[in-house]
């Protein structure tokens, strides 16, 4: 890696990590397409490069929510329960199926696209309304486990953070960000770190661009790191209405990058 690829893989993760942060994104499926399309990484050694960066990033914003009491209740259990088995099952899948992009990248489209807008489009309307409105009940937590090992399952195959499909779907189910942020960036952490620990054992047994870029995901993930601690240090400055609506901003931003790669 030379020092100019190391400092634009800096530069993005820093950019990236500060503004999606604040609403419990990792930031790894927008760094996704950069390591893709401007630093040459190949596949499938995109996915653990991208899990890396989650470890290495992930402790920034955790230790700020911890000094703040965010990591605690039960939220942050019931993700991590679902999607540590899901990763080491999605990176069996990744490595030995070799399963193609496009009808995951259709699904996602599907899904945050409308999520997205709707998330957008409630939270002005009820920003407009004079009488605060109730959120609607929240999800079980059988339903949120299992939506977590989902979840788990999609990032140990394509490497993204667990908190981009996380978030707008719990958040959409009525529970605040301010709740849903910490939880999925914790279950983010915990879930890269069991990811790509999977992908370095599968690369002792399996031919291939397997293991991580180490130098690159490294250089990202300490951008990440100053980042995620800058976005998670503005999240209480900001009021919920603003990060529904940057979250529904993301999910837009998420579902319109997977539905132009499957038109090109």
């Amino acid at each position: 890696m030379t020092w100019s690829t190391g400092l634009l893989g800096f530069a993005a993760g820093l950019l990236i990590s500060v503004v999606t942060a604040p609403v419990g994104v990792s930031g790894a499926v927008f760094l996704l397409p950069v390591q893709v399309s401007v630093l040459g990484v190949p596949s499938p050694a995109v996915t653990p490069t991208n899990l890396l960066y989650n470890v290495v990033a992930g402790p920034g914003a955790l230790l700020r929510h911890h000094r703040s009491g965010g990591l605690r209740g039960p939220l942050t259990r019931l993700l991590i329960l679902g999607t540590v088995p899901g990763v080491v099952v999605g990176a069996v899948i990744r490595v030995f199926a070799v399963p193609g992009p496009s009808v995951f990248r259709l699904l996602i489209a599907v899904l945050l696209l409308p999520l997205g807008g709707w998330l957008c489009l409630r939270t002005l309307h009820r920003a407009a309304r004079t009488a605060p409105a109730l959120d609607s009940p929240g999800m079980s937590p059988r339903a949120i486990t299992r939506l977590a090992m989902a979840v788990g399952v999609a990032g140990g195959i394509y490497g993204i953070g667990g908190g981009s499909l996380l978030g707008p779907i719990l958040v959409g189910r009525g529970m605040p960000v301010a709740k849903v942020a910490p939880a999925a960036l914790a279950a983010t952490f915990v879930t890269s770190v069991v990811g790509a620990g999977t992908y370095a054992l599968l690369a002792l047994t399996t031919t291939g661009d397997i293991a991580p870029y180490w130098s690159l995901g490294l250089a990202c993930g300490l951008g990440g790191l100053c980042g995620g601690y800058l976005g998670a240090r503005l999240q209480p400055r900001l009021p919920e209405t603003a990060l529904k609506l940057l979250l529904g901003v993301l999910a837009l931003g998420i579902g319109g990058l997977y539905a132009v790669q499957i038109l090109r």
